[in-house]
């Protein structure tokens, strides 16, 4: 099939004009769910950008280009894109690790990794991970993020070590650091964001928490002479104004491009996963339909571009995608001009930023984390069979106690074995032992008076492969070829063989010498096209007798009386 450039990447923006229906009644649902998006994701914004160890004003800068680029190319309707929780522990870890230049070059890495994805149609792939690894590492960065914030929740002036197990450590041995003023005015920062949305659905909680904090903050240092932790006294250096980004071009040489190899794969592989389920959400709630492959391609780009701004990784955001589409979005021109309203705010209201209390972003991630733990998805898989179990909670701890990187890279393999395992006990082989045996090739249940009786005759032994073969059913034939003697013609009927790969054809070509060996002629029945084409391929069909290949079980019998016949 000839490959086409055109078919794997086609924005769905640059489709929406040429259709004729985008009207200036589109456009107006459009303007109103940018504006409310763009103000849904200030706070997020900022917010990712200081949990994941950057400057807020790179969680903004992020969103904006990203924003706009992942809506100008992407391949859904409705994807809002931007910095998510979930790339808090990773970000912060690389940024710890390698600094600001390491993270840019992972980030760079990870989209040309995403653009690589989409151009070799590799979209389709990622709707196939197993759900109890999206839920393990889900609900496992929920977990991270709600550790690292506890240290500003409580006002703790302390300096917390890096690692789950270390941090709650430090945290217990400094209760009585504790800052009552901090830790009340999160707690009511958190009230507001979970009751907010029972009086104004259409405003976020975390945006009102924003606002009522930053004011109640510089009423209480005014007025009370009480000092808050604030954006401004953690980053000392915007309270002289914002610097307007610029375009970075990082030193890389060879030892930091392999060290970045695995954070790079990680970013990649988690903005596929993330941006292609919001995706696939955002169809389910509207009936459009995503190309993912182009999708791929337009976080890829996005991805390459925005660190070269001072930006941080950035994916497709589920609760920002819901958003638009609550909120009348109808396409990609909301996400557009969420990212023009974002660049407003940067431009003209940033400055005032010092004078957010880091107790009411605080308050914000830890409901993030609580909205993005499923807990109830959890709790429901616990309930699964024991290897989707040991799945989910291997996933988990993982995440938790060791790393996200080595999370996912163990996750990827165990769902590879777990396919495997499950493929291996949908294949099996049955050996025919009856005294007649139905020469239908149909698997629905007929009258055995319409239907021709075949006896197996001494001598003749019958395998029915069910399923694939590939290399989990070679101990099975080993198995059945010693339970019987004097065995001189065996039939290997494959009419439920839908294909065959090449340790399958490995596995049939030392079955064909081992009984040829023995001097056991092998009959092949009921093979499909494509198995024969591929049989054919690699030369199979050349250690057969003529006529050794029949299309159907009464032809492959009379073949193998013929050869017990001759053998007499």
């Amino acid at each position: 099939m000839e490959y086409k450039f055109s078919q794997v990447f086609r924005p769905k923006f640059f489709t929406l004009f040429r259709k004729g229906n985008y009207n200036k009644q589109t456009f107006t649902s459009d303007l109103i769910a940018g504006i409310i998006v763009g103000v849904i994701a200030l706070p997020l914004a900022i917010a990712f950008g200081i949990a994941s160890g950057v400057t807020p004003q790179q969680g903004l800068i992020t969103a904006i280009v990203a924003g706009f680029l992942i809506s100008l190319l992407g391949g859904s309707d409705f994807l809002i894109g931007g910095p998510t929780g979930a790339f808090i522990v990773i970000v912060a870890g690389i940024v710890a690790k390698y600094g600001m230049q390491g993270l840019i070059i992972a980030s760079l890495m990870a989209g040309v990794i995403l653009v690589v994805m989409g151009l070799c149609k590799m979209g389709i792939i990622f709707r196939f991970m197993p759900y109890p690894i999206v839920v393990g590492f889900t609900s496992g960065i929920a977990v991270t993020i709600f550790s690292t914030q506890v240290k500003d929740f409580l006002g703790m002036d302390v300096t917390v070590p890096s690692g789950f197990i270390p941090e709650w450590g430090c945290y217990f041995s400094n209760l009585g650091n504790i800052n009552w003023y901090e830790a009340a005015f999160s707690i009511i920062s958190l009230l507001v964001i979970i009751f907010w949305g029972k009086i104004n659905k259409k405003i976020p909680g975390s945006l009102i928490a924003l606002v009522l904090g930053t004011v109640g903050s510089v009423l209480l240092e005014k007025f009370g002479g009480i000092h808050l932790a604030t954006i401004g006294t953690k980053f000392p250096e915007l309270a002289s104004g914002l610097p307007m980004p610029e375009p970075v071009v990082p030193e890389m040489d060879f030892q930091t491009i392999r060290g970045l190899v695995s954070p790079a794969f990680t970013i990649a592989i988690l903005c596929a996963i993330e941006s292609l389920m919001a995706a696939m959400v955002a169809d389910s709630s509207t009936g459009k339909r995503h190309n993912s492959n182009t999708e791929l391609i337009g976080q890829g780009v996005a991805n390459i571009v925005t660190p070269l701004f001072g930006g941080i990784p950035a994916t497709g955001a589920i609760a920002r995608t819901m958003a638009s589409i609550k909120n009348g979005g109808k396409g990609p021109v909301t996400g557009i001009i969420h990212a023009v309203v974002l660049l407003l705010i940067y431009l003209f209201l940033m400055p005032y930023a010092i004078y957010i209390p880091l107790s009411a972003l605080a308050a914000i991630l830890v409901m993030v984390a609580y909205n993005m733990s499923e807990w109830r998805s959890f709790k429901y898989l616990l309930k699964g069979d024991r290897a989707d179990v040991a799945v989910l909670l291997i996933t988990f701890f993982l995440t938790v106690i060791v790393d996200l990187t080595v999370a996912i890279e163990v996750g990827i393999l165990m769902a590879i074995v777990l396919f495997v395992r499950r493929v291996t006990m949908v294949t099996s082989i049955r050996v025919l032992e009856e005294a007649e045996i139905a020469a239908t090739e149909d698997d629905e249940k007929v009258n055995m008076d319409d239907t021709e009786h075949l006896t197996i005759p001494e001598g003749l032994d019958i395998y029915e492969i069910n399923g694939p073969f590939f290399f989990g059913l070679a101990n099975q034939f080993e198995e059945y070829e010693s339970r019987k003697d004097g065995i001189k013609v065996r039939i290997i009927r494959m009419r439920k063989v839908p294909f065959i790969d090449s340790t399958g054809i490995n596995n049939l070509r030392n079955l064909i010498d081992r009984n040829h060996s023995k001097g056991v002629k092998v009959i092949l029945s009921g093979v499909t096209p494509a198995v024969q084409a591929t049989l054919n391929k690699f030369g199979l069909d050349l250690k057969l007798s003529d006529g050794c290949i029949q299309p159907h079980i009464s032809l492959a019998m009379k073949k193998a009386n013929e050869l017990l016949a001759n053998r007499k």
